[in-house]
């Protein structure tokens, strides 16, 4: 069986390939390919491979979504309520709404992936998480059946969701249900997002989404250009009283208020002070920009990056006593 090159549908650009790799346009073509035997195990569920490292060829069959329509479901003078197809690209949908002048979701401008893979991962930036504005997540399972989570039946918490979890990978999302509203409460607590915006008399949508894009394209680097995943690490979060004695020693040491008793505390701070920034290993480094972005120069494989970023957890660990867990997905 020949194999498909996966390197256009991951973005660390990495030449992997897979036995087979298939694409549906609808629900429907998906419960026939169910229905025909066509997925053979193992398989992946893929969006826009923006949250991957392959670290090795997959030996199986690599699945991914076209499903773009856009169904407004329901209006009303308050909020609207859409039903979207999981293979739409994220940041085009973000558009979308801000053009239409919704509210709920413009803080994630730019985050590189499609609508199913912004529901699985609940991606967030700038104080907004896409879980906020969800109202069910539609599936399909391996064995053809249909069923719609509510969103209080997606388990989200930070960079997590149900669909992450051990056995739903046989779960596949086919569209993803939104509620956004009409009104004009803003997001905008995040010190960069309201410098930004500073001067500014009469916030609208449309300026929340340029601002975050420019402060997002002067921290990240283009996939396109080095290949990356975004945010390699998640913020940790730890105990208050383990904050109060890392001030102590860091006074400097910038942090959010989770609840009374947890902060989370900045990765690319963290990375940043045990002197990762702009460090490499092979053909792997550190983005010389954004310390939480890990980068391919030009001919990494996928074992490079995770050497590297196990070397910057081992710092981390040493430095600080905080174990940092990658946001990017191993495969």
């Amino acid at each position: 069986m020949k194999k498909y090159s996966l390197r256009n549908h991951n973005t660390f650009g990495l030449n992997v390939f897979a036995d087979r790799f298939i694409e549906y346009d609808s629900e429907a073509e998906l419960l026939r390919l169910i229905e025909e035997g066509e997925i053979i195990s193992p398989y992946l569920h893929i969006g826009r491979g923006s949250n991957l490292l392959f670290t090795k060829d997959y030996e199986g069959t690599i699945l991914h979504s076209r499903i773009k329509d856009i169904t407004l479901l329901s209006e009303d003078g308050d909020s609207v309520c859409l039903r979207v197809g999981a293979g739409n690209v994220w940041d085009e949908f973000v558009c979308y709404c801000v053009e239409h002048g919704w509210q709920g979701v413009e803080n994630l401008s730019l985050i590189p992936g499609e609508v199913g893979a912004a529901a699985v991962q609940n991606i967030g930036a700038y104080g907004m998480e896409v879980k906020d504005s969800i109202i069910s997540v539609e599936t399909v399972d391996i064995s053809g059946r249909r069923k719609t989570y509510a969103v209080e039946e997606c388990d989200y918490s930070y960079r997590h969701s149900l669909f992450k979890t051990a056995g739903m990978n046989s779960v596949f999302v086919t569209y993803v249900n939104f509620r956004l509203k009409k009104s004009s409460h803003y997001v905008l607590d995040y010190a960069a997002l309201a410098k930004a915006l500073a001067s500014h008399c009469n916030i609208t949508l449309c300026d929340i989404r340029e601002a975050v894009i420019r402060i997002r394209q002067s921290k990240l680097p283009d996939p396109k250009v080095l290949g990356n995943a975004g945010s390699f690490f998640m913020n940790p979060i730890v105990s208050r009283s383990y904050f109060e004695d890392l001030q102590r020693v860091y006074p400097a040491i910038p942090y959010y208020d989770i609840d009374a008793g947890h902060v989370k505390i900045p990765a690319a701070w963290l990375i940043e002070q045990c002197g990762w920034k702009g460090k490499s290993l092979g053909h792997a480094a550190v983005y010389e920009n954004q310390p939480l972005v890990l980068v391919n120069q030009g001919g990494a494989v996928g074992a490079d990056i995770v050497r590297l970023g196990q070397a910057v957890q081992k710092s981390v660990k040493e430095k600080f006593g905080i174990d940092i867990q990658p946001e990017v997905m191993y495969i």
